[in-house]
């Protein structure tokens, strides 16, 4: 009888294994030949574990093709490998494999390898991946944390045949990161290949049970089954097939394209063991599928009729029919997965909308876990999947299995680590655990100084919640104030060091320390010793650090200490100092002795007199400097109209008449230009014609005039000549919203109107396009282009940049600047971007393209822009944005320092520095009045290339208050009077002002 079960199970992995094959046999007793018949014997299985029918994926094909072509890879090297470790003789010694089966390998082998390409004698090519080999662990030994290399060195140690140390590797990169379908797939066909007995197979078993928990995968879980079925004949191993199979239903069985080939394998290996009880299980494998909305529902359903001597039971057609009209909702979903490209981020996201409104927490699981494999890169997702699993599951085990995971995935996002904190806090993790975590959190290389402050908070939060405050002193008191310290010195050491700022400017830790001192430790000397601190670092000038020092010494210090820290913000504060002084005041007004109150009305009023002081000459010096920069322009006006009038007196009498200056605007010409100086018209002649005016100018008659030939240059004056006479357009405001304003333009294009035109039609139908001309007929680099609607007006906005005769043309709304004043456009982010990288120090001659080349090998980009100045020319900068900030990231530690074209480049993530908020206007004084705003513009007027003639070291930048434009505040009479009668100053005056400085 035993003998009988154990011919029958080898006969059911035999069949399992392949059925369907007519060239594949079962041979009980050959081991090894089965594991090598396997991956040839599974491939032609495959079929028929995947759906009859139905959509299926682009590029399924050619997955399975590559599957195939793995195995034959895989049994090649595996062969190899053997050869090496056991000699010539293990067919026949270990395995008894038949002439005619290693015939068939060999076939198989040689179908796809060329002669020679396994060699074993030590040539060039195994001496460069050696070498490359050495370079990857290197590598790896100072930053392990670089994904690349890992998979790099995985790749070379496998092909060259080093199965100690790629084992090594590949559990080194598994301990980081969570591994690709693809990479698990073939570590488990190296070690399935390899595995000679029980040892080996619970390996194996160890190995797909890491393999399922890091993502959900529908083809692990498939080899994870098919594979168990090959121990059926050990102790307890048709138990384990079918857990291993039930555990698959619950992971993937509810994939809507996938979920049908665990399915199906799952009833096909029932249905190889021929047992009257097991037709029970397989009628309840059927029910339980045909209650599951999947693809090809249809086919199964007509294949459980058939199999079924019974009629179908009426609940079950119920349930088909349910689970076919959910699967018509789930179709468009569905459908839309399958015709956009990956990652697929928005169709997720709408899919998990959806699945989120029904509410079924199996489904909600599945999808989010569906996204993830395509996108386990994007923190945002991991951190909604998280809060689900938070707020609504609760499963501790589940619960920390994906927050594991998320850090993994996502290590340098803060925000990962400080929910896993406090998910192992609220699920009552083991304290060793959490400060291990918290270490590889420190470990992990976040992009900014702030996510370090973040993680420490987070960190010292769980602390302080340990502690037993009713206890004068306890173990977890004294760990949280180590920890404190440590913080402290741990931002300003490590985290200063790297980034040359703490992260902490406001001392929010030392804030937060200072508290827990005060309030729950009763500790006001420790925590007057951390204000101390504080304030040392930068922050006693505001006024609301010492305020929150104030209320903290209100609540829990006394009314001396209280009084000395106004006394002290008095003094020190200088961005609100009349709020401290009110505050000083309604303290000693409801607590303080007289005494104590004129102390405070003297100490607050000298204060508040010294700062309207410094108030009142800045504002005076400001106004001197104004008035002093209008007695310069008015000194270059006269020298330039002296220099204009001596010209005009050196020139002959009679040359040419002046052309009239005409009054009118030219429409869109820039605010502020002077008027048209007056031209003189050449070569114009009487109208009687050229012969006529010689006869007047000469008195001579009967003479033949010279025949007037057109040069080139002639030609060029003629056609400015009519380009001055054009009538000149007045501005219509009205059409600003069909109207683009184009600039940087080449100044020597000619005709602008027809070189345009084609570029600006192809946004829509074109009214009019105006170049704008200088007087003399020179083209000013500028013109405006009206559309027939608003919307092609907006989509010509988008050839902004574009390259038009070399250099880069700029186009932007029309709008009237002198009614929006603060009208700025501008193209690009100022925002911190992870996933974008700014380089500089790029060589000038270095190309889009070959940038491009460098940037791809660390991952996908999805834009990249070379900055260049207004005429075209390189600056050696560039920004190049990734698919996410994994990539940006690593392209930031590969690159950075890199040497293109002998220069060598610096790289970091994309963060450009706040732009300054432009200063409000100058005052100047009226003649007689007070104060006044007045644009500082040169004798040129608003241009872009105007220089600032005022010395560095008399340039002060205009205050934010009302006070400093307009002098101090018009109560004290006497003040604004005096301000508005002081003397004017001499160019002697201005001679002292500037040597005093």
């Amino acid at each position: 009888m035993a003998r009988k079960w154990g011919c029958d199970q080898a006969r059911v992995l035999d069949d399992f294994y392949v059925s369907g094959s007519s060239s594949a046999e079962g041979r009980p007793g050959s081991h090894w030949k089965r594991k090598m018949a396997t991956a040839a014997a599974t491939s032609a299985s495959e079929p028929e574990t995947e759906p009859k029918a139905g959509p299926k994926a682009e590029g399924e094909e050619d997955d399975v093709k590559a599957a195939r072509r793995r195995r034959k890879v895989f049994s090649r090297a595996v062969a190899t490998a053997t050869y090496k470790t056991v000699g010539p003789g293990w067919d026949q010694q270990e395995e008894c494999v038949s002439d005619s089966d290693v015939e068939e390998c060999a076939e198989a082998s040689s179908a796809e390898s060329s002669p020679g390409e396994y060699e074993w004698e030590y040539d060039e090519e195994e001496e460069k991946n050696q070498l490359e080999i050495e370079r990857l662990e290197e590598q790896l030994s100072i930053n392990i944390y670089d994904y690349n290399c890992h998979v790099d060195l995985i790749r070379l140690l496998r092909l060259e045949g080093e199965l100690t140390k790629v084992r090594m590797a590949r559990q080194k990169m598994s301990e980081i990161f969570p591994l690709t379908e693809e990479l698990w797939l073939e570590w488990l066909h190296d070690e399935i290949s390899m595995a000679m007995d029980g040892l080996d197979r619970e390996h194996v078993y160890e190995l797909f049970e890491r393999a399922v928990k890091d993502y959900i995968c529908p083809n692990i879980w498939l080899e994870y089954g098919q594979y168990s079925v090959g121990g059926i004949g050990q102790k307890g191993g048709l138990e384990k097939v079918r857990s291993v199979f039930e555990r698959a239903l619950s992971s993937v069985g509810l994939h809507m394209t996938k979920g049908l080939a665990i399915w199906e394998a799952y009833r096909e290996f029932e249905s190889a063991i021929v047992e009257a009880a097991r037709l029970e299980k397989i009628h309840s494998l059927f029910r339980r599928q045909l209650a599951v909305p999947l693809y090809d529902m249809e086919a199964t359903f007509a294949e459980y009729e058939e199999w079924s001597d019974d009629p179908v039971p009426e609940l079950v057609i119920q349930n088909y029919n349910k689970a076919l009209q959910q699967l018509e909702k789930y179709k468009p979903y569905e459908e839309a997965l399958l015709q956009a490209e990956a990652p697929r981020l928005a169709e997720y996201q709408a899919y998990i909308d959806f699945e989120m409104k029904i509410g079924d927490p199996a489904r909600i699981q599945l999808i989010f876990e569906r996204a993830l494999v395509e996108n386990c890169l994007v923190p945002d997702l991991w951190i909604r999947y998280s809060q689900y699993l938070d707020r609504q599951l609760k499963v501790k085990d589940l619960v920390l299995s994906v927050h594991s995971r998320a850090v993994r995935n996502c290590p340098w996002t803060v925000a990962l680590w400080s929910r896993y904190l406090m998910a192992m806090e609220r699920h009552g993790v083991d304290h060793g655990e959490i400060s291990v975590t918290f270490e590889k959190a420190l470990n992990a290389g976040f992009i900014q100084a702030t996510d370090y402050v973040e993680i420490w908070q987070a960190y010292l939060d769980y602390l302080r919640r340990r502690v037993d405050f009713g206890q004068d002193s306890s173990k977890e008191l004294e760990e949280l104030r180590t920890a404190f310290t440590r913080a402290l010195e741990y931002l300003q050491q490590e985290v200063e060091e790297r980034f040359n700022e703490s992260g902490d400017p406001s001392c929010m830790i030392m804030q937060n320390w200072a508290r827990i001192e005060a309030r729950l430790c009763n500790n006001m000397q420790k925590a007057r010793e951390l204000w101390d601190n504080i304030m040392t670092k930068g922050n006693a000038k505001y006024a609301n650090m010492w305020l929150e020092y104030y209320n903290l010494e209100r609540a829990h210090g006394d009314t001396q200490h209280c009084r000395k820290a106004l006394h002290r913000a008095v003094q020190c504060t200088s961005d609100y100092p009349e709020h401290v002084c009110e505050v000083l005041l309604t303290m000693e007004r409801t607590e303080g002795t007289l005494e104590d109150w004129d102390v405070a009305v003297q100490k607050t009023e000298t204060r508040l007199a010294r700062v309207r002081e410094q108030r009142m000459k800045a504002a005076e010096k400001e106004a001197a400097l104004v008035q002093q920069e209008e007695e310069k322009a008015e000194q270059r006006k006269r020298v330039r109209a002296e220099k204009k009038a001596l010209k005009k007196k050196k020139k002959p009498r009679g040359a040419d008449k002046p052309r009239e200056e005409e009054d009118e605007k030219e429409w869109g010409d820039a605010d502020g230009e002077q008027p048209a100086k007056r031209r003189r018209l050449e070569n114009s002649v009487a109208p009687g014609g050229p012969a006529a005016g010689m006869e007047e100018d000469t008195g001579l008659a009967g003479k033949n005039a010279a025949v007037d030939v057109e040069t080139p240059s002639k030609q060029k004056e003629k056609a400015a000549a009519l380009k001055r006479d054009m009538p000149k357009v007045p501005h219509d405001s009205s059409k600003d919203s069909i109207t683009v304003f184009v600039s940087n333009l080449p100044y020597s294009m000619v005709e602008p109107e027809v070189k345009l035109r084609p570029l600006f039609e192809a946004c829509g139908e074109v009214a009019e396009i105006r170049p704008i001309f200088s007087n003399r007929g020179d083209f000013r680099g500028y013109c405006y282009v009206q559309f027939k609607d608003e919307k092609s007006a907006l989509q010509a906005l988008e050839l902004d940049r574009k390259s038009v005769e070399g250099r880069p043309m700029f186009v932007s709304p029309c709008v009237d600047k002198s009614k929006n004043p603060d009208f700025k456009v501008f193209r690009y982010s100022t925002a911190l971007e992870k996933h974008k990288l700014f380089i500089s120090g790029l060589p000038f001659s270095c190309t889009k393209e070959e940038l491009e080349d460098i940037c791809k090998a660390h991952g996908t980009v999805k834009e990249l822009r070379l900055v260049t100045n207004r005429a075209g020319k390189p600056k050696g900068l560039a920004y190049v944005e990734y698919e996410n900030e994994s990539q940006a990231s690593q392209a930031v530690m590969k690159m950075d320092g890199m040497t293109i074209k002998e220069n060598v480049i610096k790289v970091a993530i994309s963060n450009p520095p706040q732009r300054k908020v432009p200063e409000k206007p100058e005052v100047r004084k009226a003649p007689g009045g007070p104060l006044v705003p007045r644009q500082m513009y040169g004798a040129r007027g608003k241009g872009r290339t105007q220089l600032a003639l005022l010395p560095r070291a008399l340039q002060r930048p205009t205050t934010a208050s009302v006070q400093a434009e307009n002098g101090p505040s018009p109560h004290p009479a006497g003040a604004t009077s005096k301000a508005s009668e002081a003397p004017k100053m001499s160019n002697a005056d201005f001679a002292k002002l500037l040597l005093r400085k």
